[in-house]
């Protein structure tokens, strides 16, 4: 039922619904995306004024985000910085919010109330719950399943080693416990760009190629978190999905807000083919000529298919679910048999996706997932000056005083 009403918010939001009913939902919704405007920016007046304090863990912190909803791929930005930094000498954490992610029971109404009271009358310290830790960055396996932890922290400790992940929407209380029980010195906020509670050392701001602005309204009417000129707080600016053709309009309409930030251009490169089971990689090649099906659950799949057929692939048939849908045992075999039925080869998937499906210990058909990285095309100079400009930051040096 949430699905379902998400996926046709989705299609009103992209004009894809037409009709009295879609009519009526799009003005709703122009008259909350002036709300959440107005909310958005006095936040952000407060912050900037000093009314609303920003929190000082005493490290670096880098954010990781975008100024809008989903779909930058951003995941595979974030690992590739936390190895980055690993490999420079930094020992990392990951604070991420879990998106979507089973939460702990929350304290009851008579509970807060009651805390309260203490904190207020009694002078007792109200101690936060502790975070999730999905990696303690000594563990080889991560330490909770996709279902606690997240499909995104869940796939993030798969594939670092040497890196803490931290899961906690308070991420001033999920950095604290990063540093104290890890010892870390670097703490990376992912989709952090909104999060203003924790003071940024530096904003790593991600744009869509394909979908720079979204339909350039805020959310809900869009898909625009801040207005565009929120790209002035970005310190570098990553222009994603990239796929060798001039970004000459697009640089020049980020230049309008920001003068200075370093611009990066880079692409998601395919890797390998994985197994669902067996964890056998394939090479890409396998893919040319072969008849496949794909299955989904992200924000924009078309991008995901597109690479597929690129890639010498014949799609006969594939299934679109919302943004982190968690698969169940009868979708996936009910989709299995329709794909069989249409002659295919084998199913393939996101990396992301896979750790969302049950467990399938038969398979009609092989199910693989597609490993991608993230790939510089150009602005490499700049990359690793961002890299070691983290690394091994300036000394803060003194001022001088004149008598």
């Amino acid at each position: 039922m949430k699905e379902g009403l998400e996926e046709f918010a989705v299609d009103v939001i992209n004009g894809k619904r037409k009709g009295f009913q879609a009519f009526c939902f799009r003005c709703f919704l122009r008259v909350l995306s002036w709300i959440y405007r107005v909310i958005i920016l006095l936040r952000l007046w407060l912050f900037r004024n000093r009314i609303l304090r920003e929190r000082h863990l005493g490290c670096m912190v880098v954010s990781i985000g975008n100024i809008t909803v989903g779909g930058t791929g951003k995941t595979p930005v974030v690992e590739m910085f936390a190895k980055a930094l690993n490999k420079g000498g930094r020992k990392v954490a990951i604070l991420t919010r879990g998106y979507k992610s089973e939460r702990p029971p929350t304290p009851s109404l008579w509970q807060r109330v009651r805390g309260q009271f203490g904190r207020i009358f009694l002078g007792r310290k109200i101690v936060p719950p502790p975070p999730r830790i999905v990696s303690d960055g000594t563990s080889t396996v991560p330490l909770l399943d996709s279902l606690k932890a997240g499909d995104e922290p869940f796939m993030l400790a798969q594939n670092l080693q040497g890196v803490a992940i931290v899961v906690d929407k308070n991420r001033v209380n999920g950095g604290r416990h990063a540093l104290r029980e890890f010892g870390v010195d670097t703490l990376l906020l992912d989709d952090g760009l909104q999060y203003l509670r924790l003071r940024h050392r530096l904003d790593i701001v991600l744009v869509d190629k394909q979908s720079p602005f979204g339909n350039e309204r805020m959310l809900p009417r869009g898909f625009l978190r801040e207005p565009p000129r929120s790209l002035r707080r970005a310190s570098y600016i990553f222009i994603t999905k990239c796929d060798g053709s001039s970004n000459e309009e697009l640089i020049n309409r980020i230049r309008r807000y920001n003068r200075t930030a370093e611009i990066i251009e880079c692409h998601h490169r395919p890797l390998h083919l994985t197994h669902l089971i067996t964890r056998e990689r394939l090479p890409l090649e396998y893919l040319l000529g072969k008849d496949i099906a794909t299955i989904s659950g992200i924000a924009k799949p078309e991008s995901f298919e597109g690479g597929l057929e690129k890639l010498g692939a014949n799609l006969r048939f594939s299934r679109h679910y919302a943004d982190h849908h968690r698969f169940t045992e009868e979708e996936m075999n009910d989709f299995i048999l329709k794909a069989d039925d249409r002659g295919v080869d084998f199913i393939v998937t996101t990396e992301k996706d896979s750790v969302r499906f049950p467990n399938l210990p038969h398979l009609l058909l092989p199910v693989y997932f597609l490993r991608v990285e993230i790939e510089i095309l150009t602005g490499q100079e700049s990359w690793e000056s961002c890299v070691e400009r983290i690394c091994k930051p300036r000394p803060i040096i003194p001022a001088q005083r004149w008598f």
